[in-house]
């Protein structure tokens, strides 16, 4: 029986560095040009000569892995169970899996290996992370988003952390078996979607809103024209044939070319829009969004982080003061104008998330905001309705 009597790492490396020598003559190989190049070396390389053909490609796969992908977590990457990769260092890894962290028993050679994964991958999308730009954000192919700082900012060793992208569209009937939403919530905010009433979202990272304005931009009639903003392309609307999707970029190497969401807002009014959709809003374009929300363009959706909804709306304004000049009660004013409805969505200890209150924006003439609450959640097992039946049905009425 065949026994194992050498250390992979160390043929990796060495399979590497043969690698890289013979890529000299070519400057950009692609992914299926390397793979092969990969496959050569090892076919001639004496260290690999005792390898069964199974552990070959394995090998062949670590150091494609460690060229053009993550190395070691790369395998995380590939399971489609896991939502996000923590990777703190190169001892402490962790992952998400059904909203639940676990640690993970992967680590990297030393803190030098997993900067050199790292600033590579990052270099092979153009994107520069080095000890003049320490902290770079990325958006991956699949729609996945990658967040990297490098010491000294990171005293304990480079840090990446991985949203995945994971495909998955659920419909408004799964988030109700999943006890996300109640069924009468759910059949109040569909309406509100078709009718034209603009929904702000709002919660912390990873709390789910952005899976939840898919869900609801489902309802969207598919004969509107819809126009997406995003800093990073995350949105995945269907069944709407007119649409338009903007993505912000950043500014390049000269410090110029940037576009960012307030640009878009800007550009997204001179293209007869029927709604404008803004993934999320964290800064002064949130004076933008207000004015194109007071312009026309109801049904509008967005999202924000913030720990309610009246939290939500103080952080509106607040941001929206760093836009505009107008005083503090005309922004109150234009924001309660301007949202229809807002909802918050937590995620439990548990890991489950579930649609914490829903709550209606009354029209505000002083320097406070006066919610309306429709629904609201104790504890994650129940959405109780607050209000009646005839006034759910007014407020989610077409005006």
């Amino acid at each position: 029986m065949h026994q194992q009597t050498y250390n992979i790492d160390i043929i990796k490396e060495q399979i590497t560095y043969f690698v890289l020598n013979s890529l000299k003559n070519e400057c950009d190989p692609s992914d299926e040009r390397l793979k092969e190049i990969i496959s050569d070396v090892i076919s001639i390389d004496s260290s690999c000569q005792e390898m069964s053909l199974k552990e070959k490609r394995e090998l062949a796969t670590k150091v494609f892995n460690s060229m053009r992908k993550l190395d070691v977590i790369e395998p995380l990457m590939e399971d489609p169970t896991i939502t996000e990769i923590m990777v703190n260092g190169p001892e402490n890894i962790f992952y998400e899996r059904q909203g639940k962290l676990y640690r993970s028993n992967i680590k990297f050679k030393d803190r030098s290996s997993l900067q050199t994964v790292i600033s590579c991958f990052f270099a092979n999308q153009n994107r520069p992370l080095n000890e003049a730009n320490p902290i770079s954000d990325l958006r991956l192919p699949d729609g996945s988003r990658a967040n990297a700082v490098l010491p000294p900012v990171a005293p304990d060793g480079p840090i990446v952390t991985i949203r995945k992208f994971t495909g998955i569209s659920h419909d408004i009937v799964t988030l109700i078996r999943q006890g996300f939403i109640s069924e009468e919530a759910a059949r109040f905010l569909c309406q509100c979607v078709q009718n034209k009433k603009t929904i702000f979202l709002c919660g912390g990272t990873g709390s789910g809103k952005t899976t939840f304005l898919n869900t609801l931009s489902s309802f969207i009639p598919s004969d509107e024209r819809v126009i997406t903003i995003e800093d990073s392309a995350e949105l995945n609307l269907q069944g709407i044939d007119n649409l338009v999707r903007m993505e912000a970029r950043l500014p390049g190497p000269d410090g110029t070319g940037e576009v960012n969401i307030a640009h878009m807002i800007k550009a997204a009014l001179r293209m007869r829009p029927d709604r404008i959709i803004v993934g999320e809003v964290r800064g002064s374009e949130t004076a933008d969004m207000m004015h194109a929300l007071n312009t026309g363009h109801r049904g509008s959706l967005s999202t924000g982080h913030a720990n309610s909804c009246h939290e939500m709306l103080e952080r509106l304004t607040g941001m929206a003061m760093a836009g505009t000049s107008l005083p503090y009660n005309a922004i109150v004013s234009q924001l309660s104008m301007g949202i229809d409805i807002i909802i918050h969505i937590i995620r439990g200890k548990d890991g489950k998330r579930y649609v914490d209150e829903i709550c209606h924006v009354p029209t505000c003439t002083g320097n406070d905001f006066t919610l309306e609450t429709l629904f609201i959640n104790h504890g994650g097992d129940i959405l109780e309705k607050k209000c009646s039946d005839k006034r759910l049905q007014e407020l989610s009425s077409y005006i």
